[in-house]
């Protein structure tokens, strides 16, 4: 038995990930450092080359957990709602949360433009590739279940043409350095209801 497998070791795992999760989704893949990690963590710096073999074993748990709490989190809310037809507007809701954060509901720029740099820089990172792929399917069969609750039609093609709308509508409004990104992408998805 390693250290790494008792409860202790894996609760030092786990704040090291949820740290490095946290960085993430504040500052991007350049704020998960070793150092910045430990120190979110309150961990010894040398506890991130123990649990973790490097920087991007690392970074794909972050990913990895970040990823899986918000499906867990749009998952539970789903369920949460019954078995009634969803109204448009909670279908558009769902929908921007999954694919901007739901930390972009508050408004402004700074959490939909670090997603997005985040998504953009992740091609630059081939570690991440599989994960992301596995992510995605999980993130588009939830989406098309929403767009069935709400009586839209789900398909494949229906989910990547909802995808390419908000994606659309928020790289315009980041472009023209609209204060709303969430904004633009709820007037945009709209149209569909």
């Amino acid at each position: 038995m390693t250290t790494a497998s008792t409860p202790k070791g894996e609760r030092r795992r786990q704040a090291l990930v949820l740290a490095a999760a946290q960085l993430l989704a504040e500052g991007g893949f350049d704020a998960v450092r070793h150092r910045a990690v430990a120190d979110r963590a309150g961990l010894p710096l040398a506890s991130t080359t123990y649990y973790f073999s490097s920087l991007d074993d690392l970074v794909s748990a972050a990913v990895e957990f970040e990823g899986r709490q918000e499906l867990a989190a749009a998952r539970e809310c789903l369920a949460g709602l019954g078995d009634e037809r969803l109204p448009a507007e909670t279908v558009i809701d769902l929908i921007l949360d999954l694919l901007l954060g739901s930390r972009s509901r508050d408004g402004g720029v700074e959490p939909v433009l670090l997603r997005y740099e985040r998504l953009v820089g992740t091609p630059r990172r081939p570690y991440l590739a599989p994960l992301i792929r596995e992510l995605n399917a999980e993130l588009q069969e939830l989406v098309r279940e929403i767009l069935e609750r709400g009586g839209v039609a789900g398909g494949p093609e229906q989910v990547r043409h909802h995808f390419a709308l908000v994606d659309g509508a928020v790289v315009n409004a980041l472009i023209e350095s609209d204060p709303d990104p969430r904004g633009a992408a709820r007037r945009m998805l709209s149209t569909q209801f």
